[in-house]
């Protein structure tokens, strides 16, 4: 039996209980599988720590996720209160310092769920963005000069390196070989002509590595209207930080909704734990009413568990969460009536 160590960090808002489900599910199928044990340790990090220290993370968090499989993750923010900069700089520490450079972001809308594209169904909506996930826009490398000034100016730049670009390249080829054979590369070569220059001569010095393999570029503008236009022309996108961030949010409603899309921060060497999170964010609003869709967080943990080489408990769930689904079980985000500890049972029962 495999014992797995794993860091919960359920974070604000909703996150706390849409792990509270994920966790549920996963008990289920430790309970049925018996081909692992599960080892949780819940850190209370987040703006209730903040209230009491000043700060969202100890000061050696990196120290103490290190040792762990894998770090299951619910959602992070209270916008009201906490600047999202600092509620979200932890993220950006771990995905860099443990170089998750790979952020998967499976789209794939499931029977039973209506996707706001008129006509389109599942055999319509099944791809997968690959986001570059350690460098880009998301560099923290820039300045304000002038604050307050008339004259105040902001600089941010993008740093992308040809390390960065070939292995996220490379990563996205390796998972198109197992799908549909299908690459397509998000750029704006046209207007950022640096920077996506290379991420274009890297598609074109990459492609004959992979003849095997039909692939693509599509400015990002172009994608983004083309996802809602042909998601069925879709199989394996690869896109910069940014632009992976934008078009996953695109490609979560036209999945039927957030509270469905799951993602990894994965360190494809496996020298780092990789980090597991629903696309979604804390949502305040409705942050303890009990109806937050508990299926991104479930889906994240089956995404997990891929990860940790054990595909049956993957399977396992996400079969039981399309069956729960297709019999018309669902949060009031999906229409449905059922709490987030309703629908998480439902699914555990499925298992």
């Amino acid at each position: 039996m495999k014992t797995l160590k794993i860091a919960l960090y359920p974070g604000d808002g909703i996150g706390p209980e849409v792990i509270r489900e994920a966790v549920r599910v996963i008990r289920a199928v430790e309970s049925a599988e018996k081909s692992f044990r599960m080892e949780t340790t819940e850190l209370d990090w987040g703006y209730e720590l903040w209230r009491r220290t000043g700060k969202v993370v100890p000061d050696n968090f990196l120290d103490i996720v290190r040792p762990f499989d894998a770090i299951l993750l619910g959602a992070v923010g209270w916008p009201a209160d906490v600047p999202d900069h600092i509620t979200l700089a932890p993220l950006v520490k771990i995905r860099q310092t443990f170089d998750q450079y790979a952020c998967v972001r499976p789209v794939k809308l499931y029977p039973g769920v209506r996707s706001v594209l008129a006509g389109k169904g599942p055999q319509d909506i099944d791809f997968v963005v690959i986001r570059e996930n350690s460098e880009g826009e998301y560099v923290d490398s820039g300045s304000r000069f002038h604050v307050g000034r008339p004259d105040e100016f902001a600089l941010q730049t993008a740093i992308h390196t040809r390390r960065g670009v070939e292995r996220i390249m490379r990563f996205g080829f390796e998972m198109a070989r197992k799908r549909r054979k299908k690459l397509t590369m998000a750029t704006k070569s046209n207007a950022q002509r640096y920077a996506y220059v290379l991420w274009d001569e890297v598609l074109e010095q990459l492609r004959g590595d992979y003849p095997d393999v039909e692939s693509e570029k599509q400015h990002c503008d172009a994608l983004a209207m083309n996802f809602v236009r042909c998601p069925e022309r879709f199989d394996v996108v690869v896109a910069s930080n940014l632009f992976g961030d934008l078009l996953t949010d695109l490609g979560g409603i036209i999945g039927g909704g957030l509270g469905l899309a799951p993602s990894t921060n994965t360190n494809p060497e496996r020298q780092f734990p990789s980090m597991f999170e629903p696309v979604h964010g804390s949502a305040p609003d409705i942050a303890g009413r009990g109806i937050a869709n508990p299926v991104a967080a479930v889906l994240s943990a089956a995404m997990m568990f891929d990860w940790l080489e054990l595909p049956a408990v993957a399977n396992r769930i996400r079969a039981a969460v399309e069956k729960t689904l297709a019999a018309g079980h669902a949060t009031p985000d999906l229409g449905g009536k059922l709490t987030t500890e309703q629908l998480g049972e439902q699914i555990a029962q499925a298992v």
